[in-house]
């Protein structure tokens, strides 16, 4: 089988509500585009049995998320960074790290009403692999999280999609974009290379804490 691949690697982000059909679209992205999804509710549960979602265990799992796709990204393969890059200044340092990289970072956005997105989180199915680790949130946590949430501006370079429309949609407009940059033509076709294991804990003076080094090896699908 082979995938479509870009010319140079490429950092994808992803913005939107909880429930916008992010890691849904990250999943099948990375069925038809060569890359590596790297989701951080695997990653969470993988790492931690009963997550706590505290300050300490996002601190190691967005350590490790950065870690990886670094990795990934210096060896030429494309990452799909499944987390909501809620704020500017996570979005900013990723684009640096793409930049080291010599990547080529671009964010999607996810729009759809909260009201939607609160009831497909209230909805999800276990069953499904898009909803096997996700959170689920409350009405007060989910309307926290997204108060928080600060909209992607003029300066970022951003493209749009309905978390509404079906994901061949999505991709199509993503094409587009990709295809604008310079990244990706018609004739783009490359066999797929699987990303190897990654060393989850790269550097010692991260502090296990609650962290099972029993279940530090994931595998990261391409």
């Amino acid at each position: 089988m082979t995938k479509r691949a870009t010319n140079r690697p490429l950092l994808l982000m992803l913005y939107g509500f909880p429930g916008s059909g992010k890691t849904y679209f990250a999943r099948q992205f990375c069925d038809r585009l060569q890359g590596a999804h790297i989701q951080v509710d695997r990653i969470r549960f993988e790492l931690f049995e009963k997550p706590r979602y505290d300050k300490h265990e996002n601190d190691v799992i967005m350590h490790l998320m950065n870690y990886m796709t670094e990795e990934f990204l210096n060896s030429g393969i494309s990452v799909v960074y499944d987390v909501n890059v809620m704020r500017a200044a996570q979005r900013h340092a990723l684009r640096e790290l793409a930049r080291r990289s010599h990547a080529v970072p671009l964010l999607i956005w996810f729009q759809m009403d909260a009201e939607s997105a609160y009831l497909r989180n209230l909805t999800r199915d276990r069953r499904r692999v898009d909803d096997k680790y996700a959170a689920a949130y409350d009405h007060s946590t989910f309307n926290s999280l997204i108060g928080q949430m600060q909209n992607p501006t003029n300066i970022e370079d951003y493209i749009v999609v309905s978390g509404k429309h079906t994901f061949n949609t999505q991709f199509n407009t993503a094409i587009r974009r990709l295809r604008e940059l310079g990244l990706l033509t018609s004739e783009d076709l490359a066999p797929v290379v699987k990303p190897g294991l990654v060393n989850l804990i790269p550097q010692p003076n991260v502090q296990q804490g609650r962290f099972d080094p029993s279940r530090r090896n994931i595998i990261i699908r391409h």
